[in-house]
């Protein structure tokens, strides 16, 4: 039996009646179909029914839309849930994770460069005030992950650092800003901790190799925190803890070694009994490849449950996982008692959150709370001031060049660097889900409007594609013979500012010499290099003698960045939340 009226439910005696009731009442298949979130894929109507009277599911995740129709969709969900039915989002950096016209405010990394505590519980409260005025009821944040390895681009511009007493400290108060909306829960993740290893989970497996005490002072202090704050759920990662695993269960082998999410020692051994959590775990989802390169199919959706998972996230096919979960729970794989206890988990936070006491109608507020929430100008001008106080200037070596003013620097020539598309963005743009801004262009117009002489720097390769795209030759020599003298090449420009737009892996150069994105000409002219994505840029241009972390290519952290450079060095207000420069040695020089 769970303790409903322990930490973080606190629920009163009736509660605890009504959780009771509602077990003892639901059919077999009612009680499966509480264990599982999906992720639904349209706003009709009556796909919505079916999703929720056949199904008959605990949770609900979303593709992106414009918060209207969000708001629309989750009055339906509601409307034909038998129970009420979590909707979570991923508002781990603004209130843009619950739909398309919510406000950003930051990521985790930009928020961590302020240095300030009070701007994650905005995070946390205003994101997830625009979350709950289109019916949201749950973020899967803040993201409690720690950088330690500065390759993996699966959290490094998630997470809050590398520092876990900041990173506890930001969670934490992430999570109280965001029970400041009556109602509302926080699933921190990725539970044991992502940010070592430098494969994506998403594609491969993942590995946290910490040792117990090393855990113990870093992420578990972190989640000992969060716990001892009142965090109401935890999303398990599929990321292993081999040390920490076989010192709970010593007789475990290497090759039965699992993700958290299918590890009992991890699960109950270490988040239930030592850290003591009580409150609800969802997996991270299930077509991730650090899960399901685990075992079949058909023996991981009872796995997860038996390790001590609550949730499962998302089906694969919806009556195949179904069933399989079904029959795991008929023919006694998952116990009575498992069941009960996850049930009891599931309805408690249900409870918790007031919402068996709520008419259907009043689970998703009324078309009216949007305005004056969505995009709303309080929130507007949280984004700047936090863009103000977190841009960084890492790495200062030639003192002489701020600040960029017209009267030093009139002719910059912006050297837009970026990295190798995966199929998903590119697929999000032709769908167009992605683009917008080119950020380059952004800031060759800012710069323009302060009265440089600004210009986007055109690649040899490019000129190369326009002239096959024109049904011309084109010029091999431009590839490789097209160097000038090194007076021609300068004498256009009076500083280059190398814009480094990377958000997934490493940059993709156009040349390996001779070109311009590699600023191997750092003596020959000023060169300020600016990452807006992410922050470990300094690996791929240990060169720059000047290096700063923007963090993001929204209008305000570009006005900020602008500001910036033109006054000084002493403009700048970010502290480096992370090792920006990678542990090596030759980035410092």
């Amino acid at each position: 039996m769970v303790d409903l009226k322990a930490r973080p439910y606190y629920l009163s005696d009736e509660d605890c009646q009504w959780v009771k009731e509602t077990i003892k009442g639901m059919s077999d298949e009612e009680k499966v179909g509480q264990l599982f979130f999906q992720l639904t894929s349209s706003h009709d109507e009556e796909y919505l029914k079916e999703l929720m009277e056949k199904y008959h599911l605990g949770g609900c995740r979303y593709n992106p839309a414009p918060g209207k129709a969000i708001q629309e969709q989750n009055r339906k969900l509601q409307k034909y849930a038998k129970v009420p039915v979590f909707i979570a989002c991923n508002t781990e950096s603004g209130g843009n994770g619950a739909c398309a016209d919510g406000t950003y405010i930051g990521n985790g990394v930009k928020i961590g460069a302020t240095g300030k505590e009070e701007y994650a519980y905005a995070l946390g409260k205003m994101s997830n005030e625009e979350a709950a005025a289109i019916g949201c009821n749950m973020a899967f944040s803040p993201v409690c992950d720690i950088l330690y390895n500065w390759q993996n681009t699966e959290v490094v511009n998630r997470a809050f650092g590398n520092d876990p007493e900041r990173v506890a400290k930001m969670s934490a108060a992430y999570v109280k800003g965001a029970h400041e909306n009556p109602g509302f829960a926080c699933a921190a993740k990725h539970f044991p901790g992502n940010g070592q290893d430098f494969r994506d989970a998403h594609l491969s497996n993942n590995v946290n190799y910490f040792d117990v005490e090393e855990w113990d002072k870093t992420y578990g202090l972190v989640y000992k925190t969060l716990i001892e704050n009142d965090l109401d759920a935890i999303m398990a990662g599929h990321i292993m803890l081999p040390k920490y695993a076989k010192a709970i269960n010593p007789e475990l082998k290497d090759e039965d070694m699992m993700p958290a999410t299918l590890s009992p020692e991890i699960m109950k051994g270490l988040l239930r009994d030592k850290l003591g959590f009580n409150g609800m775990v969802v997996t991270d989802a299930s077509h991730m490849v650090g899960m399901t390169d685990r075992m079949k199919r058909k023996d991981m959706l009872p796995r997860t449950i038996n390790a001590g998972c609550d949730m499962f996230l998302f089906f694969n096919d919806p009556e195949e996982d179904f069933a399989t979960m079904l029959e795991a729970y008929q023919n006694g794989t998952i116990s009575e008692e498992r069941m009960e206890e996850a049930l009891e988990r599931i309805l408690g936070l249900k409870a918790h959150l007031d919402l068996h006491k709520k008419a259907k109608e009043a689970l998703v507020p009324v078309p009216e709370a949007l305005e004056g929430v969505l995009g709303s100008q309080e929130h507007k001008d949280m984004q700047k001031a936090i863009s103000r106080d977190s841009i960084t200037l890492v790495k200062y070596k030639d003192k002489e060049v701020l600040p960029v003013v017209p009267e030093r620097y009139k002719r910059i020539m912006i050297v837009h660097v970026k990295g190798a598309e995966s199929g998903m963005s590119a697929l999000a743009k032709a769908m167009g889900m992605a683009g917008g801004t080119n950020p380059a262009e952004l800031l060759r117009d800012k710069l323009i409007s302060k009265g440089f002489d600004a210009f986007i720097y055109e690649s040899p390769v490019d000129k190369m594609k326009k002239q096959i795209e024109a049904g011309e030759k084109p010029d091999i020599n431009i590839y490789f013979a097209g160097k000038n003298a090194i007076a021609d090449f300068v004498k256009d420009m009076d500083l280059v500012i190398t814009l480094c737009d990377i958000n997934e892996g490493r940059p993709s150069f156009g040349l390996s010499k001779g070109g311009g994105e590699i600023p191997w000409y750092v003596f020959e002219i000023p060169v300020v290099a600016v990452s807006c994505g992410q922050p470990t840029m300094l690996a791929d241009i240990p060169q720059v003698r000047t290096y700063i972390n923007a963090y993001d290519t929204k209008d305000s952290t570009f006005d900020a960045l602008v500001e910036n450079l033109m006054t000084g060095e002493e403009a700048f207000k970010g502290q480096d939340p992370i090792d920006s420069f990678c542990g090596l040695f030759d980035a410092r020089l």
